[in-house]
């Protein structure tokens, strides 16, 4: 380690039984400085980036040397590093509301009510006395992250390890946040940076460590690196933009209003109509009420009025009050995919266990499906066996779809569900979604900031702006 670094990685290898996490890994954080860590989904990028969390996966046997600040890294209140991890629910308390949470963490670093404010328009969350009356599941994935990234700039922490930050924002937020990231920098901040967003990684990182299964397969400048910006692989629909307007409405969507305890709005007057064979997808800045749009209509918020009709049928407000057909005609996958598991129960038998429960199978023939539908999608059984503590954040994702595919629903919402994925793996599952959307007539609700995912997949495009809808208009095509 020299003067100038806040922190560093020198030879670190974490394993967990037979399995290398991590293996040689070394790099360098610096004030001022970014260094960006790239690399398909369970190459090793959070476990390398934990590490100067001092966090490491139950069991693991590490080697190296990790330090942060010339010591050994240490959590709680004082530590030098803030983490801005993928899926941020995980780290908010469910049962506390954001204001009360920035606040108590405001008086142990010395600030007040106004520090808490600025930090959240720092985080360019601009409606900041209705961010700090929420719940964090009251908020939307991006906004949940722009609230954790205020968290660490209350901390003042020197080092900020920052996991896929622009997962789940649109692109307007993500140029913003870029910005504000470049701004901490500025500054003296050390940014750690994780992401698959390589126009991003360019224009933000200084160095890039590019990992392989575990291990470092280049390093340098993102010039030499990466080389010139290409057209990441996409699949594209042949069909997309052909969905039939004979073909039977599944769901059917009118004068929908939600609301938040307390009474605030944050849908109006939703109104869509869902065929078999069609995909819409549903578009908007973070914060707009996409998130609560499919929440409502897979039951998980009944807070709402208005009608959903599913095959012309009323739809119970409430999963609770939704019969076995009901549960699996419309499933839903959400954007944060880790707290969707149980942690300690292996991910196959999970997904095996919702057809086991909404469509009768034997657990045999459930497990044998579900092997086979994992593989579809690009995730090995074998990763698939362990608790969702041993799989990566992208992996988790494609799992999470294969949860809600193998009951065989109508109707499928899908929340920025490719966001924390690399280009191949999107491409993968988007060619997955598409082949059922054809074959077998599977309505999509498409929520996504990707431009290019919603081109490749959608028949028509819903935008929401602050909860109301906008004119549906065709989905645009690339060539």
């Amino acid at each position: 380690m020299t003067g100038d670094d806040l922190a560093t990685v020198d030879s670190l290898r974490v394993s967990v039984g037979a399995r290398v996490l991590v293996d040689g890994v070394s790099l360098r954080v610096r004030p001022g400085r970014v260094t960006a860590l790239v690399g398909p989904s369970g190459s090793g990028k959070t476990t390398t980036a934990l590490a100067l969390l001092g966090a490491c996966p139950d069991g693991a046997r590490v080697s190296g040397t990790v330090t942060v600040g010339g010591a050994a890294p240490s959590t709680g209140p004082g530590a030098p590093v803030g983490y801005v991890p993928q899926h941020p629910g995980a780290v908010l308390n469910p049962a506390r509301r954001v204001g009360v949470l920035l606040r108590d963490l405001a008086r142990v670093h010395g600030g007040g009510p106004e520090a808490v404010r600025q930090a959240l328009l720092d985080a360019e969350l601009d409606d900041v006395e209705g961010v700090l009356r929420r719940f964090p599941h009251q908020l939307s994935g991006g906004q949940q992250q722009r609230v954790v990234l205020a968290q660490a700039l209350l901390t003042g922490a020197r080092v900020i390890v920052a996991d896929e930050p622009t997962t789940g924002q649109d692109p307007a937020t993500t140029r913003r946040l870029a910005a504000l990231l470049g701004r901490l920098v500025a500054r003296g901040t050390g940014l750690l940076l994780l992401s698959h967003d390589l126009a991003l990684v360019r224009g933000l990182a200084d160095e890039v460590v590019v990992l392989a299964d575990g291990r470092a397969v280049r390093t340098g400048p993102p010039g030499e690196v990466l080389g010139e910006p290409e057209a990441p692989p996409v699949f594209r629909a042949s069909s997309a933009g052909t969905a039939a307007p004979s073909a039977p409405v599944r769901l059917d969507v009118g004068g929908l209003t939600a609301r938040h305890p307390g009474g605030a709005a944050v849908l109006r007057e939703v109104a869509l109509t869902l065929r078999a064979g069609e995909c819409l997808a549903l578009v908007g800045r973070s914060g707009s009420g996409k998130t609560t749009l499919g929440r409502c209509l897979a039951g998980l918020h009944p807070r709402h009025e208005g009608t959903v009709t599913l095959d012309g049928r009323p739809l119970p407000r409430s999963v609770r009050r939704r019969g076995r057909r009901e549960l699996a005609a419309v499933q839903y996958v959400f954007q944060d995919a880790r707290a969707a598991f149980a942690d300690h129960r292996p991910v196959l038998d999970q997904v095996a266990r919702a057809a086991v429960r909404l469509r009768g199978l034997t657990p045999a023939a459930a497990t044998g499906e579900a092997r086979e539908l994992l593989a579809g999608l690009g995730l090995d059984p074998a990763k698939a066996s362990r608790p969702p503590g041993g799989l990566s954040g992208g992996e988790l994702q494609r799992a999470a779809l294969a949860r809600a595919l193998i009951v065989g629903p109508a109707v499928l919402v899908c929340d920025e569900i490719t966001s924390g994925l690399d280009a191949a793996s999107r491409s993968a599952i988007l060619a997955h979604l598409a082949d059922r959307r054809d074959r077998a007539g599977l309505a999509l609700l498409f929520i996504s900031h990707d431009p290019t995912a919603v081109s490749a997949l959608a028949d028509t495009v819903l935008t929401l702006a602050d909860g109301r809808p906008q004119p549906a208009v065709p989905a645009p095509v690339t060539g």
